[in-house]
């Protein structure tokens, strides 16, 4: 059967629109910002201080569906020995010695396990405003060789060519089979429950 152009034109109608890929955005290094807090317990914890872990190497890339939020994911990596104990209210000469324990085998154990990973599983979420989304990630975090996954809220905003990310996650070191370091005959302890935040910002990557 021939095929007017009006039935042609028709045709082309029915036939759903292919959907736009995601954009993909490279995680800029030097904008984003992840630390952790280490707090203190035990019964000589009064003489104790708490310390700060600041990363300063995170690499990785963002893929976001603004049509679709759930074909949208994140894979981030930060080099653990790119880890730094801030200075700030820390005793002179203290921070190299916590990163040389926080660095070797009883804590992170960079020779063996040189990143910290983590990667999407699912993405869900919906507009709050004009360019801000309010999203859950499910992702999969692989620490010290162990991998878990969490429920992540994620607060992100859209400007242009650049994305930011921010958030909070809270892990225990024990399920990634660290054993939390102690001083003082074991007085004083690090808390087991670690609280992370993150700040990503991602530029749209050249075309």
């Amino acid at each position: 059967m021939r095929m007017t152009p009006r039935l042609g034109s028709l045709f082309l109608l029915c036939i759903p629109a292919a959907a736009a890929a995601p954009r993909s955005f490279a995680i800029d290094g030097n904008r984003s910002t992840a630390s952790a807090h280490l707090g203190k317990t035990g019964i000589g914890s009064f003489a104790g201080h708490e310390h700060v872990i600041v990363a300063h190497s995170i690499q990785g890339e963002v893929a976001l569906d603004t049509d679709q939020l759930s074909r949208s994911s994140v894979d981030l990596v930060i080099n653990t020995r790119s880890l730094r104990v801030a200075e700030a209210n820390e005793p002179a000469g203290d921070p190299p010695q916590i990163q040389q324990t926080m660095r070797g085998p009883k804590v992170l154990d960079v020779a063996r396990f040189g990143a910290i990973h983590v990667s999407s599983q699912a993405v869900t979420g919906k507009l709050v405003s004009p360019e801000k989304y309010q999203l859950s990630v499910i992702c999969e975090l692989s620490l010290h060789g162990i991998s878990k996954s969490f429920t992540l809220p994620v607060e992100l905003e859209l400007h242009g060519d650049t994305v930011t990310a921010t958030g909070k996650l809270v892990l225990k070191q024990t399920d990634f089979g660290i054993e939390p370091t102690s001083a003082a005959g074991g007085l004083v302890r690090v808390e087991d429950e670690v609280p992370l935040v993150f700040r990503i910002v991602a530029r749209a990557a050249a075309q």
